[in-house]
């Protein structure tokens, strides 16, 4: 009760003592020209502290609300290539000012100097730059904490980063990778001390870096400058700690810095499907939440596009790598990783699924489980050579390999539309698995001058093999009105598949006018896979008559051309790319066992096209169109028997034909800096014809029989929009998030030889709030629903309507001083879920920490799922199906850790509360 008395006291007096202020005037030039996006901000002079800050209007006007206790405050503006200004302004409720000019700075005057404070925020021609120190953090803070406190910026619960509603692909650390190209590793590792600036930049590839072109205006790079006197030394991470149920988590990483050489090594061992050095740490204590645990308990990630950890269930896994990154005087720069990976998977699903036919349904109930431990080693490597400041190659080779062993086991259930029993069968599998993947990209540049012309020729390619040797025993029991019928398989299944690929691609862009460029392109790719599958029957024990009709040995060539041409401008306000011309796709197909071929040439246009049109600053509206070739699967064009699954058998379609889709977009996206305001929305619909889609028949006794086949007429589309807002008075802020999104679906496919069209409506309201005090507490209530409508035209009485909810609440405190008390809370319901599973979850983890030796040292206690309550239930719907899911996850459990935080670096330490005091000489 002290506590909270003592919190109310708080708010009353920052509220009683805290005086309003309004500041209006204009940014002009010696000429009277009206500078936009110039930043205004305001300090304590005290401290230096900020206060509040704004951008400069088109017409250069703006306007600087805020609260402050200070009898006085330094008014600066700064704008990029102009000296800045300062003043000292008595704080009154409003304020004009004249119009202020700046002068261009002239660095050739060196006798005057002037003592200001870096911009919390600067808007150049294409980067938008936070100035780290501006904003409060707690001392700990990581790169995350920072994020949160960015206007513009959102961190979701998974650790998942938009900007201005665009999101974040990928994070460099003084313009190079951090561990891949993982976000989460650098924003949930990089401590907020060593960071200087936060760069947001749209994404762009190495040669569009170095060729200049205009990057992906979609996806955002941010990238890390750290502070010049920490970028030497190195700093630490190691925690460790044990639990209730013999759950434990260790795991370490380290990062060692000078110039332009960086070294980082990790390194995990635990069994809470945690990833480690992501850590799974509750709430802001050390950059994580429990509610990334919820919603990916398997504990999976991914490096350079490469996944690590399980898709479900209960994880032990075992992590180690390491990063190389460095930059040479005579322009090389070379990177290199190496991780590897250990899991021990254990999982467990029942399901329970109405399968819709033209005129009646069946109902299949199923539990299965498995058990999978695999080894996997990644490794990475780049490297870039400039030979002049206009020509550049690159070469990067990747390796991946996987080594496997798994155990699964299945029951299942058929039942008739009277839930009598109709089939049953019990499968149980030994399986042997390893895989090798190799694959290489060389990368010519040569540019021709500085105007933006260039010449591009990349190759690259892959080679894929994967082995697998199971042993496979499957009994089954089929009734009837003329009694039961048992069958039994007994089988060793050897199958090899093999995959080869390479590309070739020509780039030249010609200068037209200013701003205005021809591109010419070309590239031709070509792939062989080739699958064979070698099924032998147990006979008296021994796995020795081979069985032909299972048995396959398929080939699958793929040949594709696609020269296109475009004409793009790149200015400022307009940005139009168009890249129009064909796509040419060759397949051909071998069945080397039954001596049958198939070559057929598809031709369709290649459009890649965008408009994008900027407003102002931070306000844009775009539309796009596009198409795309997909070939089949080898799986799904070979025509092999697989039973594996005997109430469910598949074979392929050899005659299958690519499917081509054509997408179209529309967003408009506005962040508004003067009132912390954002507000995009989208819409976009795909358009699919040769879809492939399962062609599936019953037979009287529910054994179901699929292949596949080409349909035209699917259709998905999405509109949506978010609204954010932000307000900062002192020490406290109140950020708000609202979002809608409706989703359409019509999809085609057929069931027992009959085709059908289904149609799904989804609607999905929600918000986000978070009200915070620095350095005292932190809370965000969440909630969001989903309304689903199904409708099927080959059978309307199972259409479906249901609605699922999700709260939210995290809090988070951060008194007394040092200690850390989180709570985080999930509800979800879930409609219309089948009798017999839980359609409701509640998942309550909470966490105490203590933070000793000057804040290095950490002892953390945390209970996940506290009520043991929480549950994974899912209802799926698909075409001609409703199914409802309940898998194996972690359940409550208690851990004790401590965690120790160690680093060293040359230089001193940066003065000043906000990130210190720059000489600005003139």
């Amino acid at each position: 009760m002290r506590f909270y008395l003592s919190l109310l006291g708080m708010l009353i007096s920052g509220l009683t003592f805290s005086q309003e202020f309004q500041i209006t005037g204009k940014v002009v030039d010696d000429s009277s020209n009206p500078l936009e996006s110039a930043t205004i901000y305001t300090e304590k002079p005290t401290d230096s502290s900020l206060v509040s800050y704004t951008i400069s209007e088109k017409d250069g006007s703006f306007l600087l609300q805020g609260v402050t206790k200070s009898p006085k405050l330094n008014l600066i503006i700064s704008y990029n290539g102009y000296a800045p200004h300062q003043q000292v302004l008595t704080v009154e409720k409003n304020m004009t000012l004249e119009d202020i000019r700046l002068k261009i700075a002239d660095n050739s005057l060196d006798e005057i100097t002037l003592t200001a404070t870096r911009a919390p925020i600067t808007i150049k021609k294409d980067t938008l730059e936070f100035n780290a120190g501006s904003f409060n953090t707690r001392q700990d803070a990581n790169l995350e904490d920072l994020m949160k406190k960015l206007p513009g910026v959102e961190v979701d619960s998974d650790g998942n980063i938009t900007v201005n509603g665009k999101p974040v692909s990928r994070i460099l650390v003084n313009g190079k990778e951090f561990f891949g190209d993982d976000p989460k590793i650098a924003t949930k590792n990089l401590p907020k001390e060593i960071i200087d600036k936060v760069q947001v930049t749209d994404t762009k590839t190495k040669s569009e870096e170095f060729t200049g072109k205009a990057g992906d205006p979609d996806n955002k790079t941010i990238n890390i400058e750290l502070k010049e006197d920490k970028n030497k030394g190195y700093f630490s991470r190691v925690t460790a700690g044990g639990g209730t149920d013999d759950r434990y988590e260790l795991s370490g990483i380290g990062n060692y810095f000078k110039d332009d050489l960086r070294v980082s090594v990790l390194a995990s061992s635990n069994n809470i499907n945690s990833s480690g050095f992501s850590f799974d740490e509750v709430f802001d204590m050390m950059g994580g939440n429990a509610r990334s645990v919820r919603f990916n308990s398997n504990g999976s990630f991914s490096i350079n596009g490469n996944g690590f950890g399980s898709s479900g269930g209960i994880t032990k896994s075992e992590t180690a790598g390491f990063n190389f990154v460095n930059e040479w005087d005579n322009d090389m720069e070379l990177s290199a990783d190496y991780f590897y990976g250990k899991n021990d998977t254990e999982t467990r699903t029942r399901v329970e699924r109405e399968n819709i036919l033209p005129d009646s349904r069946y109902f299949v109930n199923s539990e299965s489980s498995s058990n999978l431990v695999n080894d996997s080693h990644r490794a990475n490597l780049r490297y870039e050579v400039e030979f002049d400041t206009l020509t550049k190659l690159s070469v990067s080779p990747r390796i991946n390999a996987n080594i496997g062993f798994s155990v699964r086991d299945r029951e299942e259930e058929t039942l008739d539309e009277n839930k009598d029993l109709r089939n049953a069968s019990f499968t149980n599998e030994m399986e042997d698995l390893s895989s090798a993947d190799f694959s290489n990209r060389i990368d010519f540049i040569k540019r021709f001058g500085a105007e933006g012309s260039y010449l591009q020729i990349d190759l690259d390619h892959s080679h894929r093999r994967q082995e697998n040797d199971n042993f496979y025993f499957s009994e089954s029991i089929f009734i009837a009105d003329g009694g039961e019928q048992n069958e039994i398989q007994d089988q060793y299944i050897d199958q090899d598949e093999k995959e080869n690929s390479f590309g070739v691609g020509f780039s030249k862009r010609s200068v037209l006018a200013d701003k205005l460029f021809f591109d010419l392109n070309y590239r031709f790719s070509t792939s062989s896979s080739r699958n064979t599958r070698n099924v032998f029957d147990a006979v008296d024990g021994e796995y020795s008559s081979f069985n032909e009709l299972l048995s396959n040995d398929f080939k699958v060539n793929n040949y594709k051309h696609t020269p296109n041409a475009g004409i793009n401008y790149e200015g400022e306000k307009w940005r139009v790319n168009t890249e129009i011309g064909l796509l040419s796709t060759t397949l051909k197909t071998d069945n080397y066992i039954e001596a049958i071929s198939f070559d057929n040439t598809f031709n369709n246009i290649f459009v890649d096209a965008d408009v994008r049109y900027s407003l102002e600053r931070s306000k844009s509206v775009s539309v796009g169109y596009s198409t795309s070739a997909d070939v089949p699967s080898v799986r799904q064009l070979q025509p092999v028997i697989d039973r594996t699954n005997p109430l469910n058998i598949i074979v392929g379609n050899p005659s299958l034909e690519p499917t081509f889709n054509q997408r179209l977009s529309l967003n408009f996206r506005n962040f508004d800096f003067a009132t912390r305001s954002g507000f995009f929305t989208y819409l976009y619909f795909n358009f699919t014809d040769n879809q492939i889609a399962a062609t599936s028949s019953v037979d009287d006794n529910f054994v179901r029989r699929t292949t596949y086949t080409n349909v035209d007429g699917v259709i998905n589309g999405n509109l949506g929009g978010s609204y954010s807002k932000s307000f900062k008075k002192d020490e406290r802020e109140l950020r708000m998030r609202l979002r809608m999104n409706a989703g359409y679906n019509h999809n085609v496919g057929f069931i027992n030889a009959v085709e059908y069209n289904s149609d799904q409506w989804t609607l999905s309201p929600g918000f986000q709030l978070t009200y915070a005090i620095d350095e005292l507490f932190e809370i965000n209530p969440g909630y969001g629903l989903t309304y689903n409508d199904i409708k099927y035209d080959i059978n309307s009485g199972r259409d479906q309507s249901y609605v699922n909810h999700s709260l939210s609440l995290e809090a988070t405190t951060y008194w007394p001083k040092n200690v850390v008390f989180g709570n985080d809370i999930s509800y979800n319901e879930y409609g219309n879920v089948a009798p017999g599973f839980d359609n409701t979850s509640l998942l309550w983890n909470m966490s105490l920490g203590y933070q000793f030796l000057k804040e290095k040292a950490t002892l953390k206690f945390k209970i996940y799922d506290l009520l043991d309550q929480n549950v994974d239930t899912r209802r799926l719907v698909g075409d001609d199906y409703i199914q409802d899911v309940n898998n194996l996850i972690l359940r409550r459990y208690g851990m004790l850790s401590f965690t120790y935080k160690f680093s060293s670096f040359g230089g001193a330490e940066s003065k000043g509360r906000r990130g210190g005091n720059r000489i600005i000489r003139m």
